[in-house]
C-alpha cells in the first residue's frame, strides 16, 4: 500500500482505504476503482493524497485520451494566435511571480502586490480581443511549477467572478490579489513534500495542510488588505463547517475567501492533467451541483455556475451516447444538464435522461 498525491492519480487505480474529508465525512469508499470523476472529487475536497493498492505495473492500463473524445474545440483554440500569445505571456508572468514571491518568503523582500495584479490583468487583454480566461484555463498544459501557475489562474478567475457578482473595479482587483496570493503559504512547505512524486506519510500530509496558516503569517508582515490575509487563511473553509483549519461556517468566513474558495476548486478540477486534457466543464458543474450548494455561499456558487454555463449556449457538444448537437436551452434547476438539439432535429433534455451526459465540447 502506498500514499499517492492526488495530482498523480490515474483512472484504474484502486483505493486501499476509505477517504474522509477534514470533518470526518466519507468521500470515497475503500476498494473504489478510480475514474476521472472520482479523482476530480478529491480535488474538490482539497484532498492532497490517498492510499492506493499496490498493483503490478503490467496490470495498469496506460492512461491515454482516446482521439475520438478529444475536444476539437480545444484543439482549435490552441492553434489560434490569441492562445499562443496568451500562453507565452502566462509563462513569463508565472516565472516573474515565482521570483517575486520567493524573495518575499525567503529574503523578507517587500511585496508590491499592486504591480503583480496589474501584470496578471494584462493577460486578459489581447490584440485579437478580450480573452476568455475559462477557455484558457481549460486548455493550458500542466506546469512543473504548479503552485504559481495555479495561483495565477485562480487570481484571473476571481477577477471575472467578482465582475459577475457586480463588484466595483477596485474590488475586482482586490479579489484578483486574494486569488494570486491565496497559496503563498505553500512556499513554506518543504519542496521534498510539495514535489514528492508518490508517497506522503500521514505526518507530511498534515504539514501540507498548514499552508493556509503559514500563508496568513507571511502576509501579516506585508502591506496588503485584511481580506488578502484572510483569503490565504480561510480558502479551505466551507460554509457547512467541513473545511479547515478552523471549521468555520457561513458568515464567519471572509467574503473574499469565499470567492477564492470557489475559484480555487474550479481551477483545480478543470486544469489539464498529465494523463488527459481538461475535464468537460459540464462534469465539473455537475459535481458542484451535487455537493457544493451547502459548502459554498449559495448566491456566489449559483452566480458562478450560471455564468459559466451560459457561455456555452449554442455550443456544439458530443453526448456520452455518441450523438452530437447544439446546446439550445439551459435548465436552471440542473445547470449541468442542458437541452441538446441533435442533427436530425431530435431534442434531448438531459435533465430527463440520467444515463446521458455532455461528454465534450466540439
Amino acid at each position: 500500500m502506498s500514499r499517492v498525491n492526488t495530482v498523480d492519480l490515474v483512472p484504474g487505480m484502486i483505493l486501499e482505504a476509505d477517504v474522509y474529508n477534514y470533518n470526518d465525512q466519507l468521500i470515497l469508499p475503500e476498494g473504489l476503482v478510480l475514474n476521472d470523476k472520482a479523482i476530480t472529487k478529491l480535488s474538490y475536497y482539497a484532498i492532497t493524497s490517498v492510499r492506493i493498492k499496490d498493483v503490478a505495473a503490467e496490470k495498469l492500463v496506460e492512461p491515454v485520451v482516446p482521439e475520438e473524445v478529444v475536444s476539437s474545440y480545444g484543439e482549435r483554440l490552441r492553434s489560434t494566435e490569441q492562445f499562443k500569445q496568451y500562453k507565452a505571456e502566462f509563462e513569463s508572468t508565472v516565472n516573474e511571480m515565482s521570483r517575486v514571491l520567493s524573495d518575499v518568503v525567503v529574503k523578507n523582500a517587500p511585496l508590491d502586490s499592486d504591480k503583480m495584479v496589474e501584470e496578471a490583468l494584462n493577460l486578459l487583454n489581447s490584440p485579437e480581443g478580450e480573452v476568455n480566461v475559462f477557455d484558457m484555463v481549460h486548455n493550458m498544459r500542466q506546469y512543473d511549477d504548479i503552485t504559481f501557475a495555479h495561483s495565477l489562474n485562480v487570481g484571473l478567475i476571481c477577477n471575472v467572478f467578482a465582475g459577475w457578482l457586480g463588484m466595483s473595479e477596485e474590488d475586482k482587483k482586490l479579489a484578483t490579489e486574494c486569488g494570486i496570493l491565496h497559496d503563498i503559504g505553500k512556499l513554506k512547505i518543504p519542496e521534498s513534500i510539495i514535489k514528492k512524486p508518490k508517497k506522503l506519510t500521514d505526518t507530511e500530509f498534515k504539514v501540507v495542510k498548514t499552508h493556509s496558516t503559514e500563508g496568513y503569517k507571511i502576509l501579516q508582515r506585508c502591506n496588503v488588505s485584511t481580506h488578502v490575509k484572510n483569503a490565504a487563511l480561510m480558502h479551505h473553509e466551507r460554509c457547512d463547517g467541513s473545511g479547515y483549519p478552523f471549521g468555520l461556517i457561513a458568515d464567519q468566513i471572509d467574503y473574499y475567501a469565499k470567492i477564492v474558495s470557489i475559484a480555487d476548486v474550479y481551477e483545480a478540477m478543470t486544469a489539464c492533467r498529465s494523463y488527459r486534457g481538461s475535464l468537460c466543464p459540464f462534469t465539473v458543474i455537475e459535481i458542484f451541483e451535487e455537493e457544493g450548494l451547502q459548502k459554498y455561499d449559495t448566491h456566489m456558487i449559483m452566480t458562478f455556475l450560471e455564468n459559466i454555463v451560459n457561455t456555452y449556449m449554442l455550443n456544439r457538444v458530443r453526448l456520452s451516447n455518441g450523438k452530437e448537437g447544439d446546446i439550445v436551452f439551459i435548465n436552471k434547476n440542473r445547470l449541468s444538464r442542458p437541452t441538446i438539439k441533435c442533427d436530425n432535429n431530435e431534442f434531448i433534455d438531459l435533465s430527463k435522461e440520467p444515463d446521458l451526459r455532455v461528454e465534450c465540447l466540439l
